[in-house]
């Protein structure tokens, strides 16, 4: 499909620089079907779903995987977005042209990374020099990697520590949030729990390639770039068990939602997985496992977009957007959310 039919045109004031305060109190709009479009809060989803319905999230961490540092006079940035092994990740470059392979790039607090090799994408491997974990130097050398949208526009600071961590997270890997799951408090998964809703975790190290654009014209030509993801067999057995027994499942943000369907063979089972995906997912698409999906705004001719254009329909999301829009919803990584029940 042509990638333009996924524009649309979004007022920059509608970009979300902070987000709700309490994070619950988002306002989210509800596309159930062909039903009219409902306006509610996030702290209203007991009473939007059913008892036996499951929530599946995102238990990633994210790192302060984004780094300035030189090679001799020259200023280098790196953001790191996938790990390929214990002391190497593959990273995005500000200034690669001043990098040659072999190069040493100097850090903060004496952190030192060896510039590797280029790949066809523009990105870089950097081999970590001495023998702490590099997650030990990316605390020290590093900060939270903002979404460029937010990052243009203010400076990173304290606050996004921990604004920028869902309450689920735990597996340290993420060099972005799975920000579907930001909107939820301890009161409101107490709330869900009393009503039965069940929630279950997989792990799916969202990489920075979630923020590039689509550069192609036609989908066909996009390529993805692979994400680490694991769902074990105890919670794979008991998302098929829910749906078995009539319970929907809810995916928490697109990077759970992508997991999933990776997970999922062409009988809608949901299987044990530990790899890469790079599943991508556009209208034409068949679901496998899940029956809904709670997810903030997102680009205009994103894969994001198109994946939830698959769920609902084009014309449907396209609606949908211009609706959040006009009614000044608050959009993306900070922003307000969507509860979309094809």
């Amino acid at each position: 499909m042509r990638v333009d039919l996924f524009d649309f045109d979004l007022p920059p004031e509608r970009i979300a620089l902070r987000p709700a305060k309490p994070r619950d109190a988002a306002r989210m709009l509800v596309v159930d079907g062909e039903s009219p479009f409902a306006d509610r809060h996030v702290h209203d989803l007991p009473d939007l779903l059913r008892k036996g319905d499951v929530l599946v999230f995102n238990d990633t961490r994210v790192i302060p995987a984004q780094l300035e540092g030189t090679r001799g006079e020259a200023r280098i940035g790196a953001t790191l977005h996938k790990r390929i092994d214990l002391r190497r990740w593959q990273a995005f470059v500000r200034n690669a042209k001043r990098l040659k392979p072999g190069d040493q790039v100097a850090f903060p607090a004496d952190v030192t990374a060896i510039a590797e090799n280029r790949h066809e994408d523009g990105s870089w491997t950097l081999a970590f020099e001495g023998e702490e974990p590099v997650e030990v130097l990316l605390e020290r050398a590093g900060r939270m990697p903002l979404p460029p949208y937010i990052a243009g526009k203010r400076e990173t600071d304290a606050a996004d520590a921990s604004d920028y961590q869902t309450m689920f997270a735990r597996e340290k890997g993420a060099v972005a949030a799975p920000t579907a799951a930001l909107h939820f408090t301890p009161g409101l998964v107490e709330r869900l729990d009393a009503a039965a809703i069940a929630r279950e975790t997989l792990t799916l190290h969202v990489g920075a390639g979630t923020f590039l654009p689509v550069k192609a014209e036609d989908t066909e030509e996009h390529r993805m770039h692979a994400e680490w993801g694991r769902i074990d067999a105890e919670t794979a057995d008991r998302l098929n068990a829910a749906r078995a027994g009539g319970g929907r499942l809810i995916a928490v943000g697109t990077t759970s939602l992508r997991l999933l369907e990776s997970a999922a063979g062409e009988d809608g089972v949901i299987r044990p997985f530990e790899g890469d995906t790079s599943i991508f997912i556009t209208p034409g698409y068949r679901f496998k496992a899940i029956d809904g999906l709670m997810t903030n705004f997102h680009l205009p001719k994103s894969t994001l977009f198109m994946l939830v254009s698959a769920l609902m329909g084009r014309e449907r999301m396209q609606a949908v957007y211009a609706r959040a829009i006009a009614t000044e919803y608050r959009f993306y990584s900070y922003g307000d959310s969507s509860l979309l029940l094809p």
